[in-house]
């Protein structure tokens, strides 16, 4: 007997037995690896579907995320068009050079007491007024931007104005800028710029109070430097001196008090510009597009506290992106040319320096030398040094004295702003 005739299923010594046996086996061999094999790759098939599903749902759930958001900034903005009221007369846009349009914003600050936060010094029944008018050109290149402020108690011609229903509202001779506010909104404010100065505005923008503060709140506070504590008793304002990060109440008191520097509005003005200016500063530097909590913030704050015509966030975010391209010492802030009234005391106007500026808006055209030395800028220091932290340069080397920086305001106007030197 053969050595594997103990061994149930072993080939006996006839040759056909070997044979047979082998045949079994080779033939349990196959099936026992088929039946691994296709339940490898069921189990790969699985797991496929698996990662398959959760990257859907993942996308599924971020696209849904991305499109409530969407919808709940869409759903905060108050969107207004005030084309009807702006009456037939309005002035035309010129054409201008440029891979696009140059644009026009008027951004106003209410000063009304109504909203969440912001009856901030107990006035009320005071009616609503333009606390803060800026125009914001954007260069049809997006290579520069500036911003030109409208002191609130500069004399003007207000022409006739149009309520929501097509009512007249009577314009009137000599009377402050910010009453076109008070007496027929912003569409009157953007109707009184146009006529007044021949610029056509493009889109327009009001923030409240209550808005103004969440902004800076979203930025983590905006760095300011105050020469000398201020203590406004009248208003329930009080800042210590010294340079540091402020937001909430504390910044809006401090653009908004007038009892620093020579007290007049002009001059308030000159510290709201310089706030801006640290806080786009602020914005770009801190990487604030980098990072989502701070983003969000800063869209809810300004979705929930501002009426306009952009239809809805994208088109606020398209004008987001014009300025990525522009260099902060390219977005500049200044003043309309003024002096004070001799006709109404306290009251200022505007010289006839200001024709020439309203032309370069007109054209497109960048600030010339006369106005580019009077403006702030986006890289200035809070401290008053350039954006380099360079000294100032001596007085003596500097034209007309003063201790004029190589940009920007020279110290004697800083300090009557009450702004550092």
């Amino acid at each position: 007997m053969s050595e594997n005739s103990d061994v149930p299923g072993a080939p006996s010594s006839d040759p056909e037995g070997g044979r047979r046996w082998r045949a079994r086996r080779s033939t349990s061999s196959v099936t026992t690896s088929g039946v691994a094999g296709k339940r490898r790759l069921r189990k790969r098939h699985t797991v496929a579907k698996v990662i398959t599903a959760t990257l859907v749902a993942l996308a599924i759930g971020t696209a849904t995320s991305v499109v409530l958001a969407y919808n709940h900034w869409n759903s905060n903005l108050d969107v207004k068009d005030l084309d009807p009221q702006l009456g037939t007369d309005r002035p035309p846009k010129e054409e201008v050079e440029g891979p696009k349009e140059p644009m026009n914003i008027l951004v106003m600050g209410s000063d009304s007491r109504d909203c969440q936060g912001c009856n901030i010094d107990g006035l009320t029944g005071d009616g609503e007024r333009s606390d803060t008018t800026i125009m914001l050109h954007l260069s049809a290149d997006r290579k520069r931007a500036y911003g030109i402020s409208v002191p609130r108690d500069t004399l003007v011609d207000r022409p006739t104005c149009y309520d929501e229903d097509g009512g007249e509202i009577p314009g009137a001779d000599d009377v402050i800028w910010n009453e076109a506010y008070a007496v027929g909104g912003p569409a009157c404010t953007i109707r009184q710029f146009e006529q007044v100065t021949g610029v056509r505005i493009d889109n327009y923008v009001v923030i409240d109070f209550q808005g103004f503060k969440d902004m800076v709140n979203a930025l983590d506070g905006v760095e300011v430097c105050i020469p000398q504590d201020i203590v406004d008793t009248e208003h329930g304002i009080t800042l210590d001196a010294g340079t540091r990060e402020i937001k909430g109440d504390e910044a809006l008191s401090y653009v908004r008090v007038r009892h620093v520097g020579n007290g007049t509005d002009p001059e308030r003005i000159r510290r709201q510009q310089a706030f801006m200016a640290a806080m786009i500063n602020k914005a770009i530097s801190a990487g604030m597009l980098a990072r989502p909590d701070r983003m969000l913030s800063f869209l809810n704050a300004v979705t929930e506290s501002i009426q306009t015509d952009y239809k809805n966030i994208g088109e606020l975010s398209e004008l987001g992106q014009s300025f990525q391209g522009i260099g902060l010492d390219n977005i500049k802030f200044l003043t309309t040319p003024w002096v004070y009234s001799t006709a109404q005391e306290g009251r200022v106007e505007w010289t006839p320096e200001v024709n020439a500026l309203w032309k370069l808006v007109i054209g497109d055209k960048p600030l010339s030398e006369q106005f580019a030395e009077q403006a702030i800028t986006a890289a200035d220091d809070p401290s008053g040094s350039d954006s380099s932290g360079e000294a100032t340069q001596d007085p003596s080397q500097s034209p007309g004295g003063g201790g004029k920086k190589d940009r920007g305001l020279s110290d004697d106007a800083r300090e009557s702003a009450g702004l550092c030197t």
